[in-house]
C-alpha cells in the first residue's frame, strides 16, 4: 500500500509505535521511516543514543523508545519527514504533536489550523502550541500542536480500519 499510495499500513505503523505504557510516559520519537534508503541524519542527530547506529547505511532505523525522551532533534533532521513526536501525557484532555512542516506561510503561536490524517483528510482543528523555526536552511520548521486525545488515536491508528489503513 505505501508504494501505491504513500500511506503507510496499520501493520507498518504498529510496527514503529511506542508501546501504550510508554506513550502514556511522556514524549517519544515516532520514526515512519519504511523503506530502506541510505539515510542516516536521525541516527546522528540523536545525542541520547537513543537511535541506534546503523550496521548499514541503507537499514532502517531503531530507536529505544525507553531512553528516547523526545527532544525532537530527529524530526527537523530527517529529510523525508518520517519522524514526529507525541506526548500522550500533555494534558488529561490533550496530546501533544511535535510534527515538521514545510508549508508557508508558518502559523504562530495559539492558532488554530486544519489537523489532517495520513491521507491528507481533515480530523480536527487542532491549537499551535509551539513553532520551532529554526534558521539553518537545512532544518525543517516543527510545530508543537495540542490535539483532543481521542483524535490523536486516530493519528496513531492503533486498532483503527484493517491491515491496508482502511
Amino acid at each position: 500500500m505505501l508504494e501505491r499510495t504513500g500511506v503507510p499500513t496499520i501493520k507498518d505503523l504498529k510496527s514503529v509505535m511506542p508501546s501504550e505504557e510508554r506513550l502514556n510516559k511522556g514524549p517519544v520519537a515516532v520514526i515512519e521511516c519504511f523503506q530502506n534508503i541510505p539515510c542516516n541524519p536521525c541516527y546522528t542527530a540523536c545525542n541520547r543514543n537513543a537511535i541506534k547506529e546503523f550496521d548499514d547505511i541503507n537499514d532502517l532505523p531503531n530507536i529505544d523508545h525507553e531512553v528516547c525522551n523526545g527532544c525532537g532533534l530527529c524530526v527537523s533532521k530527517c529529510p523525508g519527514l518520517a519522524i514526529m513526536v507525541m506526548d500522550m501525557a500533555y494534558s488529561e484532555n490533550e496530546a501533544l504533536l511535535k510534527i515538521p512542516y514545510e508549508f508557508l506561510p508558518l502559523p504562530k503561536e495559539n492558532d488554530y489550523v486544519r489537523g489532517l490524517d495520513r491521507e491528507g483528510k481533515y480530523v480536527c482543528d487542532v491549537r499551535v502550541i509551539k513553532v520551532m523555526n529554526p534558521k539553518a536552511f537545512d532544518k525543517t520548521p516543527i510545530l508543537s500542536i495540542a490535539v483532543n486525545k481521542e483524535f490523536a488515536k486516530i493519528v496513531r491508528n492503533i486498532g483503527m480500519g484493517d491491515e491496508d489503513g482502511r
